[in-house]
């Protein structure tokens, strides 16, 4: 745990108490409707007990005497005050604490992201793959080049198991395809990392080491992705060897990775 000054600690009350009178006990009155309450919000009665904790601990929280709360409490604090994924990451940081990682990723892509996704022309491939190193969708270009996101196998929309494959050397040549295997069982540990109990990442890690030697000599040396940038060659079906500069961005919230594929040259 990171040690707080106390403006921060105080900071940390004044969140919990502008969350207080902005979150809607149950049964009161919204959408318009006036409420029997003289005071908006909930009542430090109502949110102690909501949050699992004494009424005296929290007021002492909120006026920044109380010693640093618990994880435990940070997340009753912000379920009982109904916060968002950011508003209980910040009152996390506010107490010291790091934000608690995702369980697994979102299923979905977001809206607006798949507009932009296939709103680029036919010679910038963008992808989209979650934390689980899943491919979630393809533009045109990028289909393209790799393929469509349906194929077959458990694994067919994994950027890590792809690597593997005779696909790989295909797109990539066998520089590329080597300097991928790398990166991708990096990536895979990293991913591992952050969902240490996921069974499909664990299945993925059995199946690779029980059928690639190329695999296990790098995940022996126990290395954690790092780069999100750099340049990329690779093979079109039509057009050739084709130059790239590659950049993934990063959507946090649902812990989805967008890689675009810029031309050089």
């Amino acid at each position: 745990m990171v040690c707080v000054p106390a403006t921060i600690e105080m900071d940390f009350g004044q969140y919990l108490r502008h969350r207080r009178a902005v979150t809607v006990a149950p049964g009161q009155a919204v959408d318009g409707r006036k409420s029997r309450r003289r005071v908006p919000g909930l009542r430090r009665q109502e949110l102690a007990e909501a949050a699992g904790i004494s009424v005296e601990y929290y007021t002492r929280l909120e006026q920044g005497r109380a010693p640093h709360p618990s994880r435990e409490v940070l997340t009753g604090l912000a379920q009982a005050t109904n916060c968002s994924t950011a508003e209980r990451d910040h009152l996390f940081r506010l107490a010291g604490e790091l934000p608690p990682e995702p369980l697994s990723p979102a299923s979905e892509v977001r809206p607006g992201l798949l507009r932009l996704l296939y709103g680029y022309d036919d010679t910038v491939p963008v992808t989209v793959h979650d934390g689980r190193l899943d491919v979630m969708a393809r533009n045109a270009a990028a289909v393209d080049i790799f393929g469509p996101v349906v194929g077959e196998g458990r694994y067919r929309r994994n950027i890590v198991h792809q690597g593997f494959t005779p696909a790989a050397r295909e797109v990539l040549g066998d520089e590329g395809a080597d300097q991928y295997a790398r990166w991708a069982t990096a990536e895979l540990r990293s991913a591992m990392g952050r969902y240490p109990g996921d069974e499909h990442l664990r299945s993925l890690l059995t199946e690779l080491s029980a059928t690639s030697a190329t695999f296990r000599d790098h995940w022996a040396k126990s290395e954690v992705a790092q780069r999100r940038s750099g340049l990329k060659r690779l093979r079109h079906p039509t057009r050739g060897w084709l130059t790239f500069q590659s950049e993934m961005l990063y959507d946090a919230e649902r812990d989805h990775w967008i890689v675009v594929y810029a031309p050089v040259g």
